[in-house]
């Protein structure tokens, strides 16, 4: 299992980079880049590609509207160049808010068009000449106004051919996906004891359209990380994200999160947390998150009890432990994590 964690993209990035940087000496395996409607994530992990020699750097994630596939698989391709070959491709559809709000791009085939966008990607990094039509024409045909294209390959050579794709998914047809196609699996709000009952159907169901060439499919997952005897009450931290997800992350029957949250059995604290959170008591909705929500998804308390955390997050697929570090030494936590994986 490796270890990872998810860059703060809310404050200042040079600063967040930095402090995740100064983690690779301690045994920091990989860092993630959200994007958001914030900062940009490719210009950050290009910084962070210079600011270290050893760990992965994802996006999680680049969402499959607001950019081609042709210029995703170039983002894609110049990190893993800066890099020396530590990128990773984290793609995703996002949510109707961010795309059709911000990127002003209406939110359709959302499954068609990350199938697409992975294919591309691939052919682009083996550096094929693309002829393609779907969702996305390469190049664009005179019915469509095109009048100069023509099909091309990628001009640079790709120092892989192949960068590992990760997909964030929740929904069944979308896992389903995910385990068909992609190299990694990002889910979010993940509870390794309740992650069977959910996804486990859509997953086997991918896998078994799974080409052998992809081998296992890898799972990122995890969450608040704190070791010590008073360590429990960080637990509470987790509350205003996961209120922000249930209850703010899309209007009411447009929600994946608040979904996901009935799907864990949850759904009568769902709906009210989404009430409460779209209704602006953003406070109320917080303290509505169940505490057995906050605690399993998290890995925060004394030494022993965190380790039975990690091993439930490794009986429950994960690969790649995704922590976010809570305390005055981030360094320590890394380490004594890292030493047992």
């Amino acid at each position: 299992m490796e270890l990872s964690m998810m860059l703060d993209y809310a404050g200042d990035p040079r600063r967040a980079a930095d402090q995740a940087a100064a983690l690779e000496p301690a045994g920091l395996d990989a860092v993630w880049v959200a994007e958001a409607w914030g900062f940009d994530s490719p210009t950050i992990m290009g910084y962070l590609a210079a600011r270290t020699e050893r760990m992965k750097i994802g996006s999680a994630i680049l969402n499959v509207y607001s950019r081609t596939p042709g210029l995703i698989a170039q983002t894609a391709a110049g990190l893993d160049a800066v890099s020396g070959g530590r990128a990773m491709l984290g793609l995703g559809a996002s949510g109707p808010q961010v795309v059709e709000g911000w990127h002003g791009r209406p939110y359709d085939k959302p499954l068609g068009r990350t199938r697409e966008t992975v294919e591309l990607c691939r052919r682009i990094w083996r550096r094929e000449t693309i002829d393609h039509h779907g969702i996305t024409d390469m190049p664009l045909p005179p019915e469509k106004g095109g009048r100069h294209g023509k099909p091309l390959k990628i001009l640079t050579r790709p120092v892989r051919d192949s960068i590992p794709v990760h997909i964030a998914s929740l929904g069944p047809a979308n896992v389903r996906l995910t385990a068909e196609i992609a190299d990694g699996w990002l889910p979010t709000l993940f509870i390794p004891e309740k992650a069977g009952a959910v996804w486990g159907s859509a997953l086997a169901e991918g896998a078994a359209k799974r080409s052998p060439e992809l081998g296992p499919l890898q799972t990122v997952a995890g969450g608040l990380l704190a070791i010590g005897e008073d360590a429990a009450a960080v637990r509470e931290l987790a509350r205003p994200q996961i209120a922000l997800y249930v209850g703010g992350m899309g209007a009411v029957g447009k929600n994946f999160y608040n979904d996901l949250a009935v799907a864990y059995g949850y759904e009568e604290q769902a709906r009210k947390i989404q009430e409460l959170y779209l209704s602006g008591c953003t406070r109320d909705a917080a303290a509505a998150v169940p505490d057995e929500f906050c605690e399993l998804m998290t890995l925060c308390g004394p030494e022993g009890y965190v380790r039975e955390r990690v091993e439930a997050f490794r009986e429950a697929g994960v690969t790649m432990l995704n922590v976010t570090p809570v305390g005055d030494d981030p360094a320590r936590l890394i380490e004594t994590v890292k030493n047992w994986l």
